[in-house]
């Protein structure tokens, strides 16, 4: 049995950025989704498509196929206030490099990671912290099965009593 449309897949895999580890799934705890689905990058998909259980892959991933280049526009100056919750700023979350869950205008939800912090105001990147970087990805096909019906309708993998 091959990688192909409507097969629940499972892999290990590492995948680097710049020559570190940024992830990584082991074969004792694989990575399971149903292939064709969108769930995970077109490329990754592209590039394990055909491949075998027990085959082997390594693969780059450029920027612009991964999660795009880096969007200045993405990268916001907001006013502190907003950071105020119940009258109090809250400052244990103003800390460099935190990912905070927030909300834009129309109150989609968005992560922004904080890259500065002044007297008045924090600049936040609302771009995927993955943005801007070529992805390297080594790893294995672990296992390969049919999808079941429910699984195919749902769009995702159902593992044991797994329910709506």
């Amino acid at each position: 049995m091959n990688v192909s449309k409507n097969k629940v897949v499972s892999i290990s895999y590492e995948l680097k950025v710049d020559g570190d580890l940024i992830d990584a799934a082991q074969a004792d705890n694989p990575l399971v989704f149903l292939y064709g689905h969108g769930q995970l990058l077109p490329l990754f998909e592209d590039n394990i498509k055909d491949l075998a259980e027990g085959d082997s892959f390594e693969f780059m991933i450029p920027s612009k196929d991964g999660y795009g280049e880096v969007n200045d526009q993405a990268i916001v100056e907001l006013p502190k206030e907003i950071f105020v919750i119940d009258g109090e700023l809250q400052e244990d979350l103003l800390v460099i490099g935190n990912r905070l869950p927030m909300r834009d205008s129309e109150g989609n939800a968005l992560d922004g990671t904080v890259v500065e912090v002044t007297d008045s105001s924090v600049v936040m990147d609302f771009n995927h912290p993955l943005a801007g970087k070529d992805l390297y990805f080594t790893g294995k096909v672990e296992n390969i099965r049919e999808a079941t019906a429910e699984e195919i309708n749902h769009g995702h993998v159902h593992g044991m009593g797994h329910g709506h």
